[in-house]
């Protein structure tokens, strides 16, 4: 039987074409029937348990090893490929660029799902060696507003007829790392993130007498910086708390003091101690300024994904499967985790499992090239094969299949 890594490589090919299709057809949200109809299409002709979401697109494929079939303690494997585009118009030139004005693949899911079905292509393939069964999980919305956890409550973890013993992902990165790179960390990798909104009431006026009202203009404005100045002040820098403010917003006219204004941010935190913290702090700082100038603030959070963290000795075997693969050249351990977040860490929080990144980048300067969410953001095909085999790999050798 042909590796998976030559397995694999037999179907660039196809696999380019898919990511191709995929790439002009992008879709937002939960609901993404174009690419689910397109998934579904590609999965047909194997013999899998195919379900669909009843409340968003998604796409889970049961595929059951035929090696040792009697055996009671069978292991599962979850793989995961996201499947939803962003707000983005493209500015990339190529042949196949998006069709749906305003919304483009920027961030490399277009390839998770062409390495995914490449995976089970091979997975299928050698299924006779395959000592265990592998639900592979075809997820939409985890730009927002999250799919993993409407997919864990319809009963993911558990349609296979046993519990999923471990989980793994990867995403591609169409910058920082060089082309064909791979890269994890154990522990924390991704950040959680929140959003944070804080209004700020006054009394409106005209604005050629600010002092007969309250304006919460400049009020906001010292909450941003008081906020920036509270990270630095009282959080360890060796458990990073990241707050940046993206929205303010107030008024109607520049000769209107309005009664009211608002602001939104993210913030991102890696502990939950440095979480209840910050939330704290932030509640802190944004009500202490607003009474100094006898207003009110209100402040309110949104947890968005938790963080993304890697078992140790998950990471270790899905380390050791890379470098196995691909050779120690190929690896790079990540000394500090990334501040993006990502919704796998619902199924890593359930499971233990790993998530690593591979470098895309199309040129040979990844620090220069265009980040994924760019409208600019381009990612090499050359990789599929390699995301495929990989996802393959540690579905066959983390079931015991090549012990």
């Amino acid at each position: 039987m042909p590796s998976s890594l030559d397995l694999a490589t037999t179907m660039t090919d196809d696999l380019v074409a898919l990511r191709r299709d995929l790439h002009r057809i992008p879709e937002i949200g939960l609901h993404l029937p174009l690419t689910q109809q397109r998934i579904l299409g590609e999965l047909g002709d194997l013999d899998l348990e195919i379900t669909t979401g009843a409340g968003l697109s998604s796409v889970v494929a049961v595929l059951r090893g035929s090696k040792d079939p009697e055996a009671s303690d069978r292991p599962v494997v979850l793989l995961r490929g996201d499947m939803d585009a962003l707000p983005v118009t493209e500015e990339v030139d190529v042949d196949y660029a998006s069709q749906h004005p305003g919304a483009m693949h920027a961030c490399g899911h277009d390839m998770h799902m062409a390495a995914l079905v490449g995976a089970v292509r091979i997975l299928h393939a050698r299924r006779t060696d395959l000592a265990g069964d592998v639900v592979l999980m075809f997820q939409p919305a985890e730009e927002g507003p999250g799919g993993a956890a409407p997919m864990l409550a319809e009963g993911l973890l558990d349609v296979a007829g046993r519990r999923v013993d471990a989980a793994y992902a990867l995403h591609v990165f169409s910058s920082e790392l060089e082309r064909g790179q791979w890269s994890a960390r154990p522990g924390p990798l991704m950040a959680g993130a929140d959003t944070v909104r804080i209004e700020v009431r006054g009394r409106g006026g005209h604005g050629s007498a600010p002092h007969r009202a309250l304006d919460p203009v400049p009020v906001l404005c010292e909450i941003v910086l008081a906020l920036q100045t509270t990270v630095t002040r009282s959080f360890d820098v060796f458990d990073p708390v990241v707050l940046t403010v993206g929205r303010i917003a107030a008024g109607t006219k520049d000769n209107i003091i309005g009664d009211s204004g608002e602001l939104a941010a993210t913030l991102r935190t890696f502990s939950p101690e440095q979480h209840a913290r910050a939330v704290q702090a932030i509640e802190r700082v944004a009500q202490g300024v607003a009474s100094a100038h006898g207003m009110t603030a209100t402040v309110g959070f949104s947890e968005r994904y938790p963080a993304t963290i890697n078992d140790a000795a998950e990471y270790d075997f899905a380390r050791d499967v890379t470098t196995d693969l691909f050779g120690d050249v190929r690896y790079v351990e990540r000394p500090d985790p990334e501040m993006g977040s990502e919704d796998m860490s619902y199924v890593l929080e359930q499971v233990p499992g790993a998530y690593f990144l591979l470098g895309a980048c199309p040129t040979d300067d990844p620090d220069s090239a265009p980040d994924n969410h760019s409208p600019r953001a381009a990612f090499d095909d050359s990789v599929l094969p390699d995301a495929a085999a990989w996802l393959a790999e540690v579905a066959l050798r983390r079931t015991g299949s090549l012990g």
